[in-house]
């Protein structure tokens, strides 16, 4: 057994810069959904207040942590470990956040393939995983966005082109 070395894993940097600018962008993306969308506001209205959830990849992140404070939706950055943390999300790997992430596969869709890893109640991780996807039907072209949901929903041309327009001005100016 001595004969043979170990070879370390790769780091994959271009990977998990990727990721890591994926999360930032849905996480600014979800504060401004809430502010844009009635369905996201009331989903976030049924979660305590104080609520925390992180959601991030194993074992060494990136990360992206939201919170409800005084009744608004905030991203609070990509440290869990400066914030209780009610819910958290865990992507088992890389490479199944790649996965996610490039839209290849639906969170449903990875859940249920054993690819992430859920650490809190089950009502809450329902309710981030419904505004997730409302949140990638806003930021995504139909066709992508398809891939993407479990169901893609029949809203009117405008409500898609408004909310779409202020939640990616939202994402980036971090209104």
């Amino acid at each position: 057994m001595s004969d043979y070395r170990e070879a370390p894993a790769g780091k994959k940097p271009f990977k998990r810069a990727y990721v890591a600018v994926m999360l930032w962008f849905v996480g600014r993306a979800l504060q401004a959904a809430a502010r844009v969308d009635d369905e996201v506001r009331g989903e976030f209205a049924a979660l305590p207040d104080g609520f925390t959830f992180a959601m991030g990849i194993l074992p060494a992140g990136p990360w992206m942590v939201v919170g409800k404070r005084a009744g608004r939706i905030r991203y609070l950055g990509r440290r869990p470990e400066r914030e209780q943390i009610d819910l958290t999300l865990k992507i088992k790997h890389l490479e199944a956040a790649v996965l996610m992430f490039t839209f290849r596969e639906s969170t449903a869709a990875a859940t249920t393939r054993n690819r992430m890893i859920v650490d809190g109640e089950v009502p809450p991780a329902c309710a981030i995983v419904r505004i997730l996807d409302i949140v990638e039907v806003y930021l995504l072209p139909k066709f992508i966005a398809r891939l993407a949901v479990k169901r893609y929903p029949d809203w009117t041309w405008t409500r898609k082109l408004a909310g779409r327009t202020r939640i990616y001005l939202g994402a980036v100016l971090g209104f």
